[in-house]
């Protein structure tokens, strides 16, 4: 009877360090650990997991490859399916997709996919591989809205095609949500983040940033103006929700939105740049998803006591199970059915607490999670002098309300079918601009399946007579 040997743990900081810093918490796999993690994978041979991952990574393939230490093949396999590996290898919920669906998960541990995915990117990248192998140019042009995720996938597919592809970028820096939504600790910026974009940019694509579209140009411009045959929106999910309660006007309450763009994109946390933010001496982060972790953990970084405040149990909480780990680990309370239902002013227009109620969890409502009832008469006071409010986003109207015809549902995303395309001929969409925010591998799949649909649209305009 074969061994079962298990799971190779990744090397992490110490948790009383981390919290003072802003290095990245997870060390990753040497090439020994993953060569031992790889031999785990014992090659089904009808791979649960390659269809529970989005983008379709050949995962026991490249597995094989790391085993036999051969790296750079592992990474030529990923890259014919992911154009951010590096990043997907740190920030993807792979313990609901790919792993989720491992057999070795059903009566033990499953395989770590994503360290083994990060291992394989980060040696490319140190190894200076890159892999830009394209069609011949068409001679078509493609615009994309937007460098996120979404937007860098299917610039990444259409390139390889042999389209000639810009992308438009709103802020004066290329990565959407993972340049300025996702924290240093877990997605290092300049050698993570840029690397992998500036290989999107070694397939001939153009970043063009600051142009904000529906304001600098409007859809219909680039494809009747500038004769673009195509053109997709990955602009992703910015606009913050707010609760609606009173208090909700007072200094110190600001977005998680806000908050994670100051510290990220504009460097707040580092002290050689000038960019404002205020944490306070006591932060509560009202949320309990992927966004509001990373918020509670950068004010604790800032040197902020954080807690949690979230309506409904830690079994419903949304957060990856590993960002919830780190977030104890590194001294985070957490407020559990509580929610608040006013900010108190503290006389002078600033934030001095939260008054809170006792939750109760009812029936499932329509996501399938018990609807949170309040207790009478729990009513309570928490101090705070900053409330972060990460309630979810949902897609700025911009662009939508400056391209006639284009369609969006009572939620403000984009309407589009399942390859991408929306009510407007060849406009296309994908990512939070039609879901809502979600996951970085969620965005990158529907990037993807729209590169598709282009390349069949555009292809039909070629056979127009």
């Amino acid at each position: 009877m074969a061994v079962k040997i298990p799971r190779t743990p990744a090397r992490e900081q110490d948790p009383a360090a981390r919290a003072t810093n802003f290095d990245e918490v997870c060390y990753g796999y040497n090439s020994e650990e993953a060569m031992l993690e790889a031999s785990r994978c014992i090659q089904c041979k009808k791979p649960r997991c390659i269809e529970a991952c989005p983008v379709s990574v050949k995962i026991p393939q490249f597995i094989h490859e790391v085993l036999g230490g051969r790296f750079a093949e592992a990474a030529r396999l990923i890259a014919q399916d992911s154009s951010l590996p590096a990043v997907c290898g740190r920030v993807c919920p792979q313990e609901t997709q790919c792993e989720g669906a491992c057999l070795l998960g059903v009566k033990g541990e499953p395989v770590n996919i994503g360290k083994l995915e990060r291992f394989v990117a980060d040696q490319s990248m140190s190894s200076n591989l890159t892999f830009a192998e394209k069609a011949a140019p068409n001679g078509r042009r493609v615009a994309i809205v937007g460098s996120g995720p979404a937007g860098l996938a299917c610039a990444t597919d259409l390139a390889k095609m042999g389209y000639s592809v810009k992308i438009f970028e709103a802020l004066h820096k290329a990565g959407g949500v993972l340049e300025y939504g996702i924290p240093e600790f877990r997605l290092p910026k300049e050698r993570v983040v840029k690397r992998e974009i500036d290989n999107v940019r070694r397939l001939g694509v153009e970043i063009e940033t600051d142009v904000v579209v529906g304001r600098t140009v409007t859809i219909d411009s680039l494809m009747e103006d500038e004769k673009f045959s195509a053109v997709f929106i990955g602009s992703g999910a910015g606009l913050p929700k707010f609760m609606g309660i009173p208090g909700e006007n007072l200094n110190g309450v600001v977005s998680a939105n806000e908050f994670l763009t100051r510290a990220n994109l504009m460097k707040a946390y580092d002290s050689r740049y000038d960019t404002p933010i205020y944490v306070g001496r006591r932060v509560a982060v009202v949320g309990g998803g992927n966004v509001a972790m990373d918020a509670a953990r950068t004010a604790k970084r800032l040197g902020a006591d954080v807690c949690i405040v979230y309506r409904r149990s830690e079994k419903e909480l949304p957060a990856r199970v590993e960002e919830v780990h780190h977030a104890k680990e590194e001294g985070i309370a957490f407020h559990m059915l509580t929610n608040p239902v006013a900010i108190l002013d503290a006389d002078s227009g600033w934030v001095r607490g939260l008054r809170c109620i006792r939750m109760e969890l009812g029936d499932p409502d329509a996501s399938g999670r018990r609807s949170p009832v309040e207790i009478c008469g729990s009513e309570f006071d928490m101090e705070a002098d900053v409330v972060i409010m990460s309630l979810g986003t949902s897609p700025n109207p911009l662009i939508s309300s400056t391209t006639p015809g284009l369609e969006r549902n009572k939620r403000g995303c984009l309407v589009a079918n399942d390859v991408g395309a929306t009510s407007r001929p060849g406009v296309f969409a994908g990512g939070d601009a039609v879901t809502g925010a979600a996951t970085v591998i969620l965005a990158m799949g529907a990037g993807r399946t729209a590169a598709k649909a282009i390349d069949e649209y555009v292809r039909s305009l070629n056979a127009c007579p």
